[in-house]
This record gives C-alpha cells, sequence and structure tokens, in this order.
C-alpha cells in the first residue's frame, strides 16, 4: 500500500515548525519600546530574531540532508510568512504587508542558501548521505 502523498510530509512539517518558532521566540513581544531620547524600537530584539534563525537551521538542515531542499524552502518560507501576516494584520497603516514581504523574500533566501550548502555537504552516491556499495570506508 502506497503512503498518500508522502512529498508533502517534509514542507508540513516544516511549515508548522517555523509557525511554531516564531510563537516562541517573537510571538509573546508586542509591544515597541521607547527610549530615554524619544525614539522608538522594537518591537523585537536581535536576540529573539537571531534565536528563531538559529532554532530554524535544525529542520531545514535536517530536510535539506534527506535531499528535500524544495520542501525545506517552501515550507519555512510558508511557515514565517504565514506567522509574519497574522502577527502583524492588526497594523491600521497597511504598511505591514511589506515586511510580510521582506520576511517572505528573506526566508526564501536564506533557507535557500542553508538548504543548498547542507545537501551539498551531504551529497554522496546514496540518499541520506550513506556510502556506496563496495566502497572504501575513507577516500
Amino acid at each position: 500500500m502506497r503512503r498518500p502523498m508522502p512529498g508533502l510530509v517534509p514542507p508540513l512539517l516544516l511549515l508548522i515548525s517555523a509557525v511554531a518558532a516564531w510563537a516562541v521566540w517573537l510571538g509573546w513581544d508586542q509591544h515597541h519600546d521607547v527610549h530615554p531620547d524619544g525614539s522608538v524600537s522594537g518591537p523585537y530584539e536581535a536576540w529573539q530574531v537571531i534565536g528563531l534563525a538559529v532554532t530554524l537551521l535544525v529542520p531545514v538542515g535536517w530536510a535539506a540532508a534527506r535531499r528535500r531542499v524544495a520542501g525545506a524552502v517552501v515550507g519555512t518560507t510558508a511557515g514565517l510568512t504565514a506567522a509574519a501576516f497574522v502577527d502583524w494584520s492588526d497594523d491600521a497603516s497597511g504598511l505591514f504587508l511589506v515586511g510580510v514581504g521582506t520576511v517572505m523574500v528573506g526566508s526564501l533566501v536564506a533557507t535557500s542558501v542553508v538548504a543548498a550548502v547542507v545537501a551539498s555537504l551531504t551529497r554522496s552516491g546514496r540518499p541520506y548521505g550513506g556510502r556506496r556499495r563496495g566502497s572504501a570506508p575513507f577516500g
């Protein structure tokens, strides 16, 4: 018996991972910081965004090492884009769409680079980084 649509599993897992990581790292911080000079920053600190990126390296690397590069890129990008849209959609100015577009393009580029590097580093004669039959263990 064949599994129904096995190609959808990696992108869906990565989409869920990206949304969950967004919620953990960025979803709880909704206020802007007002500094003594009157300037405003936020709502996110650099450590939160770095934590999100580092957290997503694991699932993207996992999928790319298993030759699911497209799933890694599409799933992660879709998850981050959806999370940003939902998180920022209460902005009355409508400018949140610019930020959502930036998240989409940035995550597309970043996950493409990471997935390509991981896939090329784990490339061998067999999928999943295994040795070919009869090949020497070193060389």
